[in-house]
């Protein structure tokens, strides 16, 4: 990926600019080193100005972790609302959840740093996103089940349990913090192996 620059998610345009500039420098600079001068710079503003929407960097970083989810979470709706077999559903959800966010953070030296201060500061947030991404994947076996396309036979036919385990699987994959082409080959591998045990 050659430009590294975060698209967020919120409506608002300094709300937006103050996220995206916030995202360059703590891939560049790490959580610790930024100043909320650094962000203000980046997004072309004042400190003042910045102030005015979040109350100091850790607001700003729960602010980035709300929009994060809010953006995985609407990807991964939108390729399971596809008809695609089950295999490729869900290489394309895997990938979505990941999104160019993941990708920018396996790039930087600071991206074990910026997922320590994330659950640091905003495990509330996170547990929610993580529930909801969960959610959506257990619809969507619930749904592939129902309409004959997949067996959840072998899960003990509990789409919810399923969808639990397959985001522990990615957690896993995470946790390595591996280069994103390794990545990227880690999630297409389980979601092979999720899709052949679903399979008719």
């Amino acid at each position: 990926m050659q430009n590294k620059a975060y698209d967020p998610f919120v409506s608002d345009p300094k709300q937006a600019a103050i996220l995206a500039s916030a995202f360059t420098a703590f891939r560049l600079y790490g959580f610790r080193r930024t100043s909320m001068e650094d962000i203000a710079r980046g997004a072309g503003m004042s400190r003042a100005a910045v102030y005015l929407h979040y109350r100091n960097k850790e607001d700003i970083l729960r602010a980035l972790t709300q929009d994060y989810y809010d953006q995985a979470a609407t990807a991964i709706s939108t390729v399971l609302a596809r008809p695609l077999p089950a295999t490729d559903a869900l290489t394309a959800a895997f990938e979505a959840q990941a999104g160019p966010v993941f990708e920018a953070m396996l790039s930087s030296p600071h991206g074990q740093e910026l997922l320590d201060t994330k659950y640091a500061s905003s495990a509330d947030i996170a547990r929610e996103g993580e529930a909801r991404m969960a959610a959506l994947y257990a619809d969507w076996l619930r749904k592939e089940q129902a309409a004959d396309r997949i067996s959840l036979t072998p899960f003990g036919d509990d789409p919810a349990a399923l969808a639990t385990t397959m985001m522990a699987a990615l957690h896993g994959v995470k946790a390595a913090m591996p280069d994103y082409a390794s990545y990227r080959t880690s999630v297409r591998r389980l979601a092979q192996l999720f899709g052949a045990a679903l399979s008719r």
